[in-house]
């Protein structure tokens, strides 16, 4: 385990616990003393925790774990995720992405496409955008680390809601964000969420990002909802859209069974 991935589950575990003690965690994670201290102290110099004699305790602001250091939880499913979704989109589209790291996932999966071949009658350069100077595709988000990946391809034009940056998520909310979202029309949107419920359908813990993401599902001539395994089955606090909404569910290969609840309320499920 890297110190990257050491900091993910130091941050997690104290999100859950409340408390870390040095020699407990490092037993648990299998590390030696002096190495939970260091990294305690440096994620303390990130005002991400309080360094206690022994420990740690949550800082006294509100208290999630930043989107960085969540990153690394099931990488590889949400890769997988993201290549399934990325696969759905077609030249010339306009992509909706809110933030999380499997659209991040999804994002990069969108710019690594090699299939944008050339049209008949703008071809494409060796980047990717059209021989006219049209990108192969606009992506349309409210995450402020997806425009920064994509903004440097050339083969997409990215579009940013504006708003208020959440430290946690890097997601862009509030009246600003809602007013650009309105004026626009999405022929695909990815949204993650921190749930999805065959019942309830997906939501987030966080109204604010909810509400933003709920707008961005509703721009979308079709609503693609992307979700590891382990969100399946959860509810949260705000709901972002009713499972009617959904039309299609991309998760992991991990949740066959799990799965069938949401192809009986009429969703495609894609296990990726």
């Amino acid at each position: 385990m890297n110190q990257h991935e050491r900091h993910g589950v130091l941050l997690r575990l104290l999100a859950e616990r409340g408390r870390l003690d040095v020699e407990a965690v490092a037993a648990e994670v299998a590390v030696s003393a002096a190495t939970i201290r260091r990294d305690l102290d440096q994620l303390a110099e990130q005002q991400l925790l309080v360094r206690t004699r022994g420990g740690a305790v949550p800082n006294d602001v509100a208290y999630d774990l930043p989107l960085r250091h969540r990153a690394g939880r099931d990488a590889a499913e949400k890769e997988r995720i993201g290549r399934a979704a990325a696969a759905m989109v077609e030249r010339g589209m306009v992509v909706g992405l809110n933030g999380g790291t499997t659209t991040a996932a999804v994002a990069r999966a969108l710019a690594a496409r090699a299939d944008w071949g050339p049209d008949a009658e703008a071809p494409a350069d060796r980047d990717g955008a059209r021989g006219d100077g049209q990108p192969a595709v606009t992506v349309v988000t409210n995450a402020l680390n997806i425009a920064a990946e994509l903004a440097v391809r050339r083969s997409v034009k990215v579009v940013v809601s504006g708003g208020v940056a959440m430290p946690s998520s890097y997601e862009l909310v509030g009246p600003l964000a809602g007013h650009i979202l309105r004026e626009i029309r999405l022929d695909i949107a990815f949204v993650g969420a921190d749930a999805v419920d065959a019942e309830h359908g997906a939501s987030a813990r966080d109204e604010h990002e909810a509400s933003i993401n709920a707008l961005l599902a509703a721009r979308a001539a079709r609503l693609v909802v992307v979700a590891d395994s382990t969100k399946l089955g959860v509810r949260t606090f705000a709901r972002i859209c009713p499972p009617a909404d959904i039309d299609v569910l991309v998760t992991d290969d991990r949740a066959a069974d799990t799965a069938r609840e949401f192809e009986d309320k009429g969703m495609a499920v894609v296990r990726a």
